[in-house]
């Protein structure tokens, strides 16, 4: 079991919009999104952009950390992404995949 299989992430959907969600598999996650059974509200917003990936070892970091992003208002959201763009690499490299 990897330490830090846990993710919570943020999708910039094609109208503009930001999605946040958790996962314990983020490629297939991904890939769920992209053909419309990822979740609800993404369906139809695609393609997407990640904008921001945390992980954690636990799913309980995960989650309390996916709820205080889904409190925060757009401006604050932005915030987090600028501040953490770096750790979103990885993912667009693994699109290849």
């Amino acid at each position: 079991m990897e330490e830090f299989e846990h993710v919570v992430y943020i999708l910039k959907c094609k109208d503009g919009t930001l999605y946040t969600g958790y996962t314990n598999d983020l490629k297939r996650r991904l890939r769920l999104h992209e053909t419309g059974k990822g979740a609800k509200y993404t369906r139809g917003r695609g393609p997407f952009q990640v904008e921001f990936i945390e992980r954690f070892p636990t799913k309980e970091e995960a989650m309390q950390k996916e709820y205080a992003i889904k409190q925060l208002d757009r401006k604050e959201k932005e915030q987090l992404i600028r501040l953490n763009k770096k750790d979103v690499v990885w993912v667009e490299n693994t699109k290849k995949l």
